[in-house]
Protein backbone atom coordinates (compact mmCIF):
# COMPACT_ATOMS: atom_id res chain seq x y z
CA UNK A 1 0.00 0.00 0.00
CA UNK A 2 1.40 3.35 -0.89
CA UNK A 3 0.37 6.98 -0.34
CA UNK A 4 0.03 9.94 -2.49
CA UNK A 5 2.35 11.83 -0.67
CA UNK A 6 4.87 9.39 -0.74
CA UNK A 7 4.55 8.84 -4.78
CA UNK A 8 4.45 12.47 -5.15
CA UNK A 9 7.88 13.64 -6.53
CA UNK A 10 9.32 10.27 -7.24
CA UNK A 11 11.44 9.92 -10.09
CA UNK A 12 10.76 8.24 -13.25
CA UNK A 13 13.05 5.56 -14.17
CA UNK A 14 13.82 3.85 -17.54
CA UNK A 15 14.57 0.01 -17.20
CA UNK A 16 16.18 -0.52 -20.52
CA UNK A 17 18.04 2.55 -20.37
CA UNK A 18 18.71 3.49 -16.68
CA UNK A 19 17.59 6.83 -17.70
CA UNK A 20 15.70 9.59 -15.24
CA UNK A 21 12.85 10.56 -17.64
CA UNK A 22 10.82 12.85 -15.09
CA UNK A 23 9.14 12.81 -11.84
CA UNK A 24 5.52 12.27 -10.35
CA UNK A 25 3.28 15.15 -10.05
CA UNK A 26 0.28 13.45 -9.49
CA UNK A 27 -2.51 10.29 -9.52
CA UNK A 28 -5.31 10.58 -11.84
CA UNK A 29 -8.17 9.31 -10.80
CA UNK A 30 -11.30 7.76 -12.05
CA UNK A 31 -14.83 8.60 -11.37
CA UNK A 32 -15.26 5.26 -9.79
CA UNK A 33 -11.97 5.55 -7.66
CA UNK A 34 -9.23 3.53 -9.34
CA UNK A 35 -6.02 4.73 -10.59
CA UNK A 36 -6.06 5.26 -14.16
CA UNK A 37 -2.34 6.87 -14.10
CA UNK A 38 0.09 9.05 -12.98
CA UNK A 39 1.10 13.05 -14.22
CA UNK A 40 5.12 12.95 -15.17
CA UNK A 41 6.46 15.92 -15.50
CA UNK A 42 9.77 16.15 -17.85
CA UNK A 43 12.06 18.05 -19.30
CA UNK A 44 14.87 20.65 -18.59
CA UNK A 45 13.98 24.05 -19.28
CA UNK A 46 10.39 23.72 -20.47
CA UNK A 47 9.19 21.27 -18.46
CA UNK A 48 5.83 19.44 -20.17
CA UNK A 49 3.79 17.01 -18.35
CA UNK A 50 2.78 13.78 -19.28
CA UNK A 51 0.16 10.87 -18.67
CA UNK A 52 1.57 7.64 -17.72
CA UNK A 53 -1.42 4.49 -17.81
CA UNK A 54 -1.05 2.92 -14.81
CA UNK A 55 -0.24 -0.18 -17.05
CA UNK A 56 2.71 0.68 -17.93
CA UNK A 57 4.31 1.05 -14.41
CA UNK A 58 6.79 -1.82 -14.41
CA UNK A 59 6.94 -1.01 -10.55
CA UNK A 60 6.80 1.08 -7.81
CA UNK A 61 10.29 1.19 -5.62
CA UNK A 62 10.74 3.35 -2.18
CA UNK A 63 13.19 4.91 -4.16
CA UNK A 64 11.37 5.78 -7.82
CA UNK A 65 8.63 4.54 -10.20
CA UNK A 66 10.15 2.17 -13.01
CA UNK A 67 8.75 2.07 -16.42
CA UNK A 68 10.26 -0.21 -19.32
CA UNK A 69 10.51 2.90 -22.06
CA UNK A 70 9.77 6.59 -22.54
CA UNK A 71 7.52 5.53 -25.41
CA UNK A 72 4.47 4.88 -22.33
CA UNK A 73 3.80 8.49 -21.72
CA UNK A 74 1.20 10.23 -23.78
CA UNK A 75 0.46 14.29 -24.01
CA UNK A 76 -2.74 13.78 -22.71
CA UNK A 77 -5.16 16.43 -20.97
CA UNK A 78 -5.78 15.70 -17.34
CA UNK A 79 -8.57 17.33 -17.21
CA UNK A 80 -10.41 14.18 -18.18
CA UNK A 81 -9.43 12.85 -14.33
CA UNK A 82 -9.69 14.14 -10.84
CA UNK A 83 -5.96 14.97 -9.60
CA UNK A 84 -5.26 13.61 -6.31
CA UNK A 85 -3.72 16.69 -5.58
CA UNK A 86 -6.86 18.75 -6.20
CA UNK A 87 -8.40 16.23 -3.39
CA UNK A 88 -5.97 17.92 -0.32
CA UNK A 89 -8.06 19.68 1.91
CA UNK A 90 -11.60 19.23 0.41
CA UNK A 91 -13.90 18.99 2.49
CA UNK A 92 -15.71 15.07 3.00
CA UNK A 93 -19.09 14.27 4.28
CA UNK A 94 -20.83 11.10 4.57
CA UNK A 95 -23.76 10.34 2.40
CA UNK A 96 -25.70 11.10 5.70
CA UNK A 97 -25.04 14.32 6.17
CA UNK A 98 -21.98 14.21 8.31
CA UNK A 99 -18.93 15.96 8.38
CA UNK A 100 -16.25 13.42 8.32
CA UNK A 101 -13.10 16.45 8.15
CA UNK A 102 -10.51 17.32 5.73
CA UNK A 103 -9.23 15.18 2.66
CA UNK A 104 -5.63 15.21 3.50
CA UNK A 105 -4.05 11.78 1.45
CA UNK A 106 -4.66 9.29 -0.64
CA UNK A 107 -3.98 5.77 0.24
CA UNK A 108 -3.83 2.56 -3.10
CA UNK A 109 -2.83 -0.48 -3.89
CA UNK A 110 0.00 -0.14 -6.46
CA UNK A 111 -0.19 -3.77 -7.20
CA UNK A 112 -4.19 -3.16 -8.49
CA UNK A 113 -4.30 0.71 -8.58
CA UNK A 114 -7.34 0.57 -6.44
CA UNK A 115 -8.07 3.19 -3.55
CA UNK A 116 -8.23 1.82 -0.42
CA UNK A 117 -8.58 4.92 1.97
CA UNK A 118 -8.60 8.54 2.10
CA UNK A 119 -6.52 10.19 5.34
CA UNK A 120 -8.46 12.69 6.80
CA UNK A 121 -7.68 15.42 9.15
CA UNK A 122 -9.91 17.55 11.55
CA UNK A 123 -6.69 19.91 12.21
CA UNK A 124 -3.53 20.56 13.79
CA UNK A 125 -4.47 19.79 17.46
CA UNK A 126 -6.94 17.09 16.62
CA UNK A 127 -4.18 14.88 14.72
CA UNK A 128 -1.97 15.11 18.18
CA UNK A 129 -4.60 14.16 20.39
CA UNK A 130 -6.66 11.57 18.47
CA UNK A 131 -5.04 10.84 16.06
CA UNK A 132 -5.30 10.50 11.80
CA UNK A 133 -8.35 9.20 10.64
CA UNK A 134 -8.40 6.84 7.27
CA UNK A 135 -11.68 6.49 5.81
CA UNK A 136 -12.41 3.41 3.84
CA UNK A 137 -15.35 2.44 1.45
CA UNK A 138 -15.84 -0.02 -0.85
CA UNK A 139 -18.42 2.36 -2.88
CA UNK A 140 -17.44 5.46 -5.52
CA UNK A 141 -17.29 8.51 -3.49
CA UNK A 142 -18.67 11.79 -5.54
CA UNK A 143 -16.04 14.35 -5.76
CA UNK A 144 -18.10 17.69 -6.20
CA UNK A 145 -16.52 21.50 -6.43
CA UNK A 146 -16.55 22.05 -2.85
CA UNK A 147 -17.09 18.41 -1.02
CA UNK A 148 -16.37 14.86 -1.74
CA UNK A 149 -19.23 12.66 -0.45
CA UNK A 150 -18.72 8.91 0.43
CA UNK A 151 -20.82 6.27 1.58
CA UNK A 152 -19.23 4.86 4.86
CA UNK A 153 -21.26 2.52 7.22
CA UNK A 154 -20.00 4.64 10.75
CA UNK A 155 -19.67 8.13 11.38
Amino acid sequence: MRTFSLLKGQPVFETKTGRKIGFVTDLCLSPTGSVEGLMVKKGVFFKQSYFLDFQNVASFGWDGVMIEDEDGLEKKDSSNYTLAQSLDGKMMLSKSGHTLGLVKDVYFQEELGTIVGYEITDGFFSDITEGKQVIQTEEPLTIGKDAIIVDVNHT
